[in-house]
């Protein structure tokens, strides 16, 4: 197939570029540079055009005979949303319609969005995707804006759409800076300078971790399975199914370890319920949190 992958040059964009190119599909990426990334990722074999998902005019042009797109550029950063929402609505909002807009007008047979377990906020557990929206900062509001707008182009205009929600993803080439990088990515990295682990709060929060393998799986299960047409325009969560607290994995990594303060707009406690997915697409997680955790400690 002919792939369009929106932010494939960022943590889990260029694991699912990589995956595309390996399995033989054409893969276009579409990336401005923009994310405050310590590196992008190219596949040589992949064509890469430095471009903002927003402009309709210059982009909408990569849309023609695409049969897929997989978007999942945004402002994915909680923090930075936090201190200029603007901006994170004209990339996520703004960008997701653009996207949308595109592949309707450039005749795609599917999108796939990337969405975030954000949406359920402080919802009681495990999140399920009939759960009602409990967005606490402007990321997850952005965020969620996307998924009605996919949700509204599946039963308007006929564009078949899924939007995944992930959960806390793990594994290479995960971001290891910034106060909001992936929390073990920090922990690995605070290890390797021989530094304390950097615990939030009181280290009790408790998050659902699925690995970037399974996510590119889940998104190609989804751009090559058919299903019933009935099973476009609704949300998948994309998780293991199973929580630990930030404690057990600062322990299996470091004994050195040091608390700050909490930071708001953050959830609790999430869990993901993967039923759906599993009866749609027939996806299950493959990777286990602990061992890989243990194994590159």
């Amino acid at each position: 197939m002919r792939a369009l992958v929106t932010g494939g040059s960022g943590f889990i964009g260029s694991h699912l570029v990589d995956e595309l190119i390996k399995q033989g599909h054409e893969v276009c990426v579409l990336d401005n540079r923009s994310a405050d990334a310590e590196q992008f990722y190219e596949n040589e074999k992949a064509v890469y055009v430095k471009q903002d998902i927003s402009d309709y005019q210059r982009t909408r042009v990569f849309y023609s005979n695409i049969d897929v797109v997989f978007h999942l550029a945004a402002e994915s950063r909680i923090g930075p949303a936090i201190e200029n929402p603007i901006a994170a609505v004209q990339k996520n909002v703004q960008g997701t319609c653009t996207v949308l807009q595109c592949a309707r007008e450039g005749g795609v047979k599917k999108v796939i969005y990337s969405s975030t377990s954000s949406g359920y906020g402080n919802n009681t557990f495990p999140n399920i995707e009939t759960q009602p929206d409990d967005c606490l900062n402007p990321y997850s509001v952005t965020k969620v804006a996307g998924e009605k707008l996919c949700q509204m182009y599946t039963e308007l205009f006929g564009l078949k759409t899924v939007t995944f929600r992930y959960f806390n993803v793990y594994g290479d080439r995960a971001p290891r800076r910034g106060q909001y990088a992936p929390v073990i990515g920090i922990f690995y990295r605070q290890k390797a300078a021989g530094e304390s682990l950097t615990i939030v709060g009181d280290g009790e929060q408790r998050r659902d971790f699925v690995h970037v393998s399974d996510v590119v799986r889940a998104n190609i299960a989804a751009a090559t399975m058919v299903i019933d047409d009935k099973s476009y325009g609704k949300v998948y969560n994309v998780g293991s199914g199973k929580n630990y607290s930030v404690n057990e994995i600062a322990g299996w990594i470091s004994d050195k370890q040091e608390y700050i303060d909490p930071r708001k707009g953050e959830v609790r406690v999430s869990l993901a319920h993967i039923g759906r997915i599993k009866n749609t697409f027939g996806w299950e997680p493959q990777v286990d949190l602990e061992e890989w955790v243990k194994s590159n400690a």
